[in-house]
């Protein structure tokens, strides 16, 4: 799965990576521990060349309420699911990140905190899938990521991964029917992924610092900070 997310690049490389430009109401701030529920920047197929803030959790058309919605959809599967019905046959996205994080229990003991990352590209694309979630009162426009099996590199640290898409795959993302998107939700395929042990300070959403991509032996002083 995909439950934490990074986007630190400035945002002047952003918009030249992307070709895009930001146009979140109140602007664009790095940010090096994004949660559930909190803001993910991303491009939709509708607007390709602008990069908004939508809600991370895709919240059901059905529900009455406004709530924090999912966060992971398994590509695998995700046709066929009726809360995914009209993102995944119209709505896709990209969701871009400077890093994802994931945890492992070795041997069941306590869970270790990893990021991983493409180091040689400062932002990559996660494939998304957005829609809008519409009340009496409001509206919240919110989103997906989607999940696949793990490549090599993953395997070791957790038995999912987000659908990364290689740099020349993220406009056919955007532009494809659904059948061609779902042979797009591969396991990354590249070796250019790779990955650290940081420290617990991650586990706390509060910490949103560059603290919090340091290696785990560069950052000692935070490894009793588990609180989730």
């Amino acid at each position: 799965m995909c439950g934490r997310n990074s986007l630190f690049i400035d945002q002047a490389d952003l918009e030249a990576r992307f070709d895009a430009e930001v146009v979140t109401d109140g602007g664009y701030t790095p940010r090096y521990n994004i949660a559930p529920g909190d803001d993910l920047h991303i491009l939709t197929n509708e607007a390709p060349d602008e990069i908004d803030a939508y809600h991370w959790g895709l919240i059901p058309f059905w529900a009455d309420e406004p709530e924090e919605g999912i966060i992971n959809a398994r590509s695998e599967t995700a046709d066929e699911k009726r809360v995914f019905e009209r993102a995944w046959e119209s709505r896709p996205c990209l969701v871009p990140s400077s890093g994802f994080y994931e945890w492992k229990a070795p041997n069941g003991g306590a869970k270790q905190p990893y990021r991983i990352y493409r180091e040689d590209d400062p932002a990559f694309a996660m494939a998304g899938l957005w829609d809008v979630w519409e009340g009496e009162d409001e509206t919240i426009s919110c989103v997906t990521i989607l999940t696949t099996e793990p490549n090599d590199l993953m395997n070791s640290i957790h038995d999912r991964m987000p659908v990364v898409l290689p740099q020349d795959t993220e406009s056919d993302w955007l532009t494809a029917d659904p059948d061609t998107r779902k042979e797009l939700c591969q396991p990354y395929p590249k070796d250019d992924l790779d990955t650290y042990e940081i420290s617990t300070r991650v586990n706390n959403p509060g910490n949103d610092d560059p603290q919090v991509i340091d290696p785990l032996d560069h950052e000692q002083s935070g490894l009793g900070e588990f609180s989730s």
